[in-house]
């Protein structure tokens, strides 16, 4: 069984959205239990109809909750579920997301702070936990549910891991709606986001259990990793972490050692977005791929 523990913020605009959509909606049916976490009762998921996936057999062996926090996300950097009664396995943090072209998106990501800057949360030099196979499942459940929806201008995203919080001891991904005020409060798309995360776990659990992922860890290319998305999605190969190109030169042993271990699963390759890096990045990063016994590479050799 996998405890599943999706997390909101009443001073997000788009958490509460999302959140919203789960309590609201005729798909989810979500029930208010015994247990207290930040100080608000959490909610169980007791159904879920008109999705297309065996739902009941998925809720039979596997537990949803729903929290809510005051706290901005990005810091949320300590959580203390109540005497270890709910002690989730996976967590799943409904965001906002803010970029400069303020473009309309749907988003995933692993956290992890690859410098000394912790502006947005995280502690310096620190990777969160993730897992490679929740993470191609979010993405590609985002990329299902906005094909379907009267929303495909939004664009569906995988970015680099990047902000906090990094230091809990839980894997986690970031489910976001982007980029402005317009688009947070948007019902539709707070609920397309709320049916991707719900889609993301029950596909997290049919992967897990086809047993068919290859696990990736990745180097190079640009924030929105386009590269790293065509693999996932005409590939058996899941990502892990991803660094980009801008901080291949921040890389140590330390950071390396980080994305292997906090993989929830065992990482098969190091996979390299070749042309997404200059001659400079390479002569620094090869070298020290080449201390693993984890062979190294290109993109582009899946796909022949």
């Amino acid at each position: 069984m996998t405890k599943f523990f999706i997390i909101s913020s009443s001073e997000d605009k788009a958490s509460i959205n999302i959140r919203n959509n789960f309590i609201d909606s005729n798909i989810f049916n979500f029930e208010v239990t015994d247990y207290n976490w930040e100080g608000n009762a959490v909610q169980q998921l007791k159904s879920i109809s008109n999705l297309d996936y065996n739902n009941s057999k998925f809720l039979e062996n596997n537990e949803i909750f729903l929290g809510l926090t005051d706290k901005p996300l990005v810091f949320l950097n300590d959580i203390n579920f109540q005497e270890k009664i709910i002690d989730p396995d996976i967590l799943i943090i409904a965001s906002r997301h803010v970029s400069k072209t303020e473009r309309p998106a749907f988003l995933i990501h692993p956290t992890g702070v690859w410098n000394d800057n912790i502006a947005f949360g995280g502690s310096s030099r620190q990777l969160s936990y993730i897992s490679a196979i929740l993470l191609k499942a979010g993405y590609l459940s985002i990329k299902k549910t906005v094909k379907d929806s009267e929303l495909s201008t939004f664009s569906s995203d995988l970015e680099v891991s990047h902000h906090g919080p990094t230091n809990l001891d839980k894997p986690l991904v970031f489910m976001e709606l982007g980029s402005k005020l317009k688009e947070w409060n948007n019902i539709i798309a707070g609920k397309i986001i709320a049916l991707s995360i719900m889609r993301s776990l029950i596909k997290y659990e049919k992967l897990k259990l086809e047993n068919s992922q290859e696990i990736g860890i990745g180097f190079g290319g640009t924030h929105y990793a386009p590269q790293f998305q065509k693999l996932i999605e005409k590939t058996n190969i899941a990502i892990a972490h991803i660094c980009p190109k801008y901080f291949i030169s921040s890389l140590n042993k330390d950071l390396i050692d980080q994305m292997i271990e906090k993989c929830i699963e065992n990482v098969d390759y190091f996979i390299v977005d070749w042309k997404g890096l200059n001659s400079e990045d390479k002569k620094y990063l090869l070298p020290m791929l080449e201390e693993y016994d984890i062979p190294t590479k290109k993109i582009k050799d899946f796909s022949k």
